[in-house]
């Protein structure tokens, strides 16, 4: 079992049930899913750069990935309905909690210039939204393997009600918010 598994059961169920006041421990707001997205502009055109963010995204998560196509025209971005413009994995169970450590661990503090993720990037229903700017940052990815430097990203999707919970939650297993 993953040490974040076993941290949320042993300290962040208590902790948060004094902070809210819970009176069921299934009231307590966990961590529903983690899906990371990587858009691809040039996958209309080029099926290589889809293939190289799919190796990217699965070298990343350990998980098999899908290609997302787009889902109506944009004449401005000359894509067609049905055309492949990224990838996606959605990460639940063992995987979600050894992603999420090796996210807050190792990968963020690699951020040249880190100082903190955005306490702002809650979407009112409480998950978290974060947007990385290369892929480099994970230490699975060798850099002269890479077809192009790419941004992703990663959505926190909790059972939390309010954004205040959903930090909360994420404060609890270390995530590096901005003082």
């Amino acid at each position: 079992m993953s040490t974040y598994k076993e941290l949320y059961n042993k300290e962040i169920i208590p902790a948060l049930m004094s902070e809210f006041n819970y009176k069921s421990v299934m009231q307590v707001p966990k961590l529903e899913k983690i899906v990371i997205n990587i858009g691809v502009g040039e996958g209309h055109s080029d099926e290589k750069f889809i293939e190289a963010a799919l190796k990217d995204l699965e070298t990343i998560t350990g998980q098999k990935a899908v290609v997302t196509k787009a889902h109506k025209s944009i004449a401005g971005f000359k894509i067609r309905e049905g055309q492949n413009i990224g990838v996606k994995v959605t990460l639940r169970g063992e995987n979600m909690y050894i992603f999420l450590e090796k996210l807050i661990k190792v990968a963020l503090p690699r951020v040249r210039d880190f100082r903190g993720v955005s306490k702002n990037s809650f979407d009112g229903h409480g998950n978290y939204t974060l947007g990385i700017k290369e892929q480099l940052i994970f230490p699975e990815i060798v850099y002269d393997d890479i077809l192009k430097i790419r941004g992703m990203d990663v959505v926190f999707v909790t059972t939390a009600k309010t954004n205040e919970e959903a930090r909360a939650l994420l404060a609890k297993f270390k995530m590096p918010f901005k003082r």
